[in-house]
């Protein structure tokens, strides 16, 4: 069952928005009594209206070329994380991460190469690289956002992309406030599945408060999040052409899946300023995140005849259908923390010391468990007693119309709770343990290949960072300069991956036995959607919960997955000057900033290389379960990067800014490709076996050998930026900007790959990894095989090539990016008075990426579309915003927990806003009180990836959301 809870802050202080507009340094030197003293007219406008004209004040003020986000527009949308609101903003792109929008993409580079910071402290993530999963942080504890797309030398967490620095408040500077949110939440679909259902809910509380004549202040967050996701899954394993030529998919993957989204967040903010020359504060933040549910269906391989048609307009039978009953459960459970001290010490009035200092801990564990069922277990039935179905065919994927023999798939007591394919080829160093007399359908005996009736697949990750910081920072009168600042920075993060995985077998096996009634759910799954129609529904933990199935580590059974589990360290240290200058040249006002980082880094890395043994074990010659020694890796290697940059912003005339920035930036290659570990694999497909032991066959057919490593040594992607912009504010609530955008990737990480020796490799100092009677086979009857349909014998030995591929990492890659990006926000009153509160903010960005190898960026779209419509007049607020985006290229969790490339389609999310302020209503006990309703992917956008051939391979289907939000102010 689900719930939702979503918590918005009361209206922020004058003081608050003053702060988010300030982005000079020395601004923290004021006073929050003259702060709050300041006629801030211009931005006291409330709702949307006020939001924009925040966000506007800050991009104005700024040297560098940002975008921003400020409370008005976080603590007035109902949005359940940070993720929805800054995927609105120009530039920016939101990735939907199981319908909920997760990462962001900064002109065009997903957020492993974009830093994120919290108050402009580093900050981490519970997912398996750098990258933030924005969705983590719920948008109820923001009071605002700063997307720097170009930096200054004092910035001290940068990206390729950007750097997004998220705010929260401090408690001097604002309004004292006490606030309760409560949302109400209801899937446009509903779900599928038995166990949920579609409504959620959120609920916040939040307080400012001021005390000891305002030298103290407190501000609390306390936010808690119950949300329910809905989804459709359409999948296939490929597409291939039959004897005929017609296209039809090897194998299908259809599930209805359901999961509830639980968070529950504190932040808790102390500032105390015992004399007027210090500031203290201190921060904590504490998030619980747990996203459950269950993936159900059905997945099976697929073979056809009396196709008619051609191309995709199939219609025909399926044959031989055996499918398996998938129930997968899933838990991913994580919690982060952080803990912050900052110290600010006005020396006197010219200079100011900082001294900040952090710790950030997440871990994460992401679990699925496989349980199947069928007909009977693997090996139980012959041909002839397996099923039909018929189906039709065309460009969005296949749809059954009708099945024969298959009825037993609504009904428990027909059901074996068992493996009906044979997929227990892991287990084969375990093959004794799975010896048995009792024979199959065909007469031989069942094998450990029969032995596989689900699998536990989990991933544990644990970070770290720890950062230190002093700076100073002073006015002076150096000719054209007028401010410096300088400081040093330290950071250490550890962050690991502990792939883990267990086979698991019925305590029936080599029988096989009904699902047990206590696992029933009550009802059956739906996948009529699909032609598939009513599904059993039973609980997928419960036979791992009471020992019904008996488990074996995969860890020592898969080499891949050995090579997945590894640690990285890190050391920073950076050193940095900047200079503010303001002139003027032939009448014009020209401001900005020089400076430059000196960065040196230590990196280091440890796992292990997965290996199968002469006793078909990974790693673990001595039969011991511990990994042997000589697999364990270690490696590392430590460099420094001068980083230079320049800001410049020329006042052509009054609110007209040409703006022009030039630096290099780095963002660190991903954690998983950093990694030491890697493995050696063999493919026990019988075709690829029979290739011919050449190199040339080789190279053209293909191996079963290969071997894959990260890199440890792997140097931080760089690129030289340059950027120019006009900006022309002619309202309060109005402006256009034109920015052109070019970025020369120097160092980017390329995919490598070396035809080797299998039984001699010269990468691991001539290691041989072929072992007689499991790397070569033994035929059992007579027939052509291999890519060149070689006549063999039974009996004959086929030993399969010496050679294969060795995929690794390295630097090198080159490549550029070229882009624009048009954005105006206008309030229509300037046509007309009639039209007083509407107003429109659109912004378009276009991208021409190219590396030099052909490979795309990941989160690169061609084109990124915004807008948004909206009026505001007396309390009554409306809006309707749409965000497109082109296809583009990321990465996801795959097979065996680990990453793989993905291509998205491209995606239009439409979402509206009702809402009715109170505040100006009359009615003394509602002037607090705030009302909206929201829908969210209102046009149903689904997540599709489509093949070359125009044929979907996979589908997922969400729904819209609608949330009813109510927001109290009590002061």
């Amino acid at each position: 069952m689900i719930t939702k809870q979503l918590f918005k802050p009361a209206l922020l202080s004058l003081a608050v928005s003053s702060a988010l507009c300030s982005g000079q340094v020395w601004s923290q030197q004021q006073d929050a009594s003259e702060a709050e003293n300041e006629d801030f007219e211009v931005i006291q406008v409330s709702g949307i209206r006020g939001s924009l004209i925040r966000a506007q004040a800050v991009k104005m003020d700024n040297s560098s070329i940002v975008e921003a986000l400020s409370a008005e527009d976080i603590g007035k949308l109902p949005d359940s994380s940070i993720a929805e609101s800054l995927a609105r903003l120009p530039g920016l792109s939101g990735e939907r991460v199981g319908g909920r929008t997760s990462g962001i993409s900064v002109r065009g580079f997903k957020e492993d190469f974009t830093g994120t910071s919290l108050n402009g402290r580093e900050l981490i993530g519970i997912g398996d690289n750098r990258g933030v999963e924005y969705d983590l942080y719920p948008a109820e504890i923001m009071t605002g956002a700063t997307i720097y797309k170009t930096p200054d030398a004092t910035l001290m967490v940068q990206g390729i992309g950007g750097t997004v620095d998220l705010q929260t408040v401090r408690p001097l500077a604002a309004q004292e406030s006490l606030t309760l949110t409560g949302v109400f939440e209801q899937g446009g679909n509903d779900s599928d599945n038995p166990e949920f259902d579609n409504k959620g809910n959120r609920y916040a509380l939040s307080f400012v408060e001021k005390f000891n004549d305002d030298t103290m202040g407190l501000a609390l967050a306390i936010a808690s999040t119950e949300s329910p996701r809905n989804e459709r899954k359409y999948g296939v394993w490929g597409y291939a052409e039959n004897d005929d030529g017609q296209i039809l998919p090897t194998g299908l993957d259809t599930q209805a899946i359901s999961r509830e989204l639980e968070r529950d967040t504190i932040s808790a903010i102390f500032q105390w300023r015992p004399t007027e020359n210090l500031d203290i504060v201190v921060d904590a933040l504490d998030i619980d995140y747990s996203d459950s549910g269950v993936i159900r269906g059905f997945i099976e391989p697929f073979a056809a005849d009396n196709v008619e048609g051609t191309g995709v307009n199939n219609t025909g039978r399926q044959i031989g259908a055996n499918p398996v009953l998938r129930t997968d459960p899933a838990q991913k459970d994580g919690e982060l923390q952080t803990f912050g001290l900052n110290l600010t010490y006005y020396v006197n009035d010219d200079w100011t010391m900082e001294v900040d200092v952090a710790d950030s801990q997440s871990s994460k564990r992401d679990l699925r468990g496989e349980s199947y069922a069928g007909l009977a277990r693997s090996g139980a039935l012959s041909a002839g007693e397996f099923g039909t179905r018929q189906f039709t065919m065309s460009a969005d994927g296949v749809f059954f119309t009708g099945s024969n023999g298959l009825g037993a798939f609504s009904d428990p007591s027909q059901l074996q709770l068992t493996g009906p394919q044979e997929w227990g080829g892991g287990m084969a160093s375990l093959a004794d343990m799975f010896d048995t007399n009792v024979a199959k359908a065909n007469g031989e005996p069942y094998s450990y290949l029969n032995a596989q009736d689900g699998f536990l697949n989990y991933a544990d990750f644990e970070e770290e960072l720890t950062t230190a910081k002093v700076e100073f920072s002073g006015y002076v009168d150096w000719n054209i300069v007028n401010g410096v600042t300088f400081g040093a920075r330290y950071s250490d993060r550890f962050k690991s991956k502990d792939n883990k995985g267990f086979f698991a077998t019925a305590s029936s096996y080599p029988l096989s036995e009904a699902i047990p009634a206590a696992y029933l759910y009550n009802g059956l799954a739906d996948l009529t959607w699909a032609g598939l129609g009513q599904v059993v529904a039973y609980d997928g933990f419960a036979p791992y919960n009471d020992g019904e199935y008996q488990l074996n580590d995969a860890g020592l059974l898969e080499p891949d997955r050995l090579g997945d589990t590894f640690t990285v360290e890190e050391e920073v240290i950076t050193l940095y000057a900047m200079a503010d200058f303001a002139t003027d040249i032939s009448g014009f006002r020209v401001t900005g900033n020089i400076g430059a980082q000196y960065v040196q880094t230590d990196q280091s890395s440890t796992g292990y290389l997965g290996i199968v043994s002469d006793n078909l074990k990974v790693c673990d010659d001595n039969n011991d379960g511990q990994i042997d020694a000589d697999c364990l890796i270690e490696d590392g290697d430590d460099y420094s990067h001068f980083l230079p940059s320049l800001n410049v912003s020329i006042e052509l005339a009054e609110n007209r800014y040409l703006r022009f920035a030039a630096n290099k930036t780095i963002s660190r290659a991903r954690i998983d490709q950093m990694k030491a570990s890697g493995f050696v694999k063999f493919d026990q497909n019988i075709e690829l076996i029979a290739t011919p032991n050449s190199e040339a066959a080789v190279r053209e057919y293909g191996s079963p050998w290969s071997k894959n490593t990260g890199n440890p040594t792997l140097r931080p992607l760089e690129a030289n930026n340059f950027d120019i912009s006009f900006e022309n504010y002619f309202e309060d609530e109005g402006y256009i900007s034109v920015a052109l955008f070019y970025k020369d990737l120097v160092n980017w990480t390329r995919d490598g790959n070396q035809l080797i020796d299998f039984t001699n490799d010269s990468t691991n100092d001539g290691a041989n990894y072929f072992i007689p009677g499991f790397h070569d086979r033994v035929l059992d009857e007579a027939g052509n095989y291999g890519p060149l349909d070689t006549p063999y014998e039974a009996g004959e030995l086929l030993t399969p090539p010496d050679q294969g591929f060795y995929s690794f990492f390295e630097d090198g890659l080159e490549g550029e990016v070229k882009g624009a990006e048009l954005t105006a926000q206008v309030p229509l009153r300037m046509f007309a008075d009639v039209l007083d509160g509407f107003g429109i903010a659109a912004s378009a960005t276009l991208i021409d990426a190219e590396l030099e190898d052909g490979t795309g960026i990941p989160g690169q779209s061609d084109e990124t579309y915004s807008v948004t419509a909206y009026y505001e007049m007396n309390g009554f607020e409306f809006r309707v915003a749409a965000t497109d985006r082109s296809e583009y290229l990321t990465y996801q969790r795959g097979g065996s927990n680990k990453i793989e490339a993905a291509t998205r389609d491209a995606v239009t999310q439409v979402d509206a806003q009702i809402s009715y302020d109170f505040e100006n209503s009359g009615i003394k006990y509602l002037e607090g009180l705030r009302i909206s309703l929201q829908g969210t992917n209102l046009t149903d956008e689904k997540e599709e990836t489509i093949n070359d051939d125009g044929i979907v391979t996979l589908r997922r289907e969400f729904g819209p959301s609608y949330l009813l939000n109510f927001n109290y102010s009590f002061y």
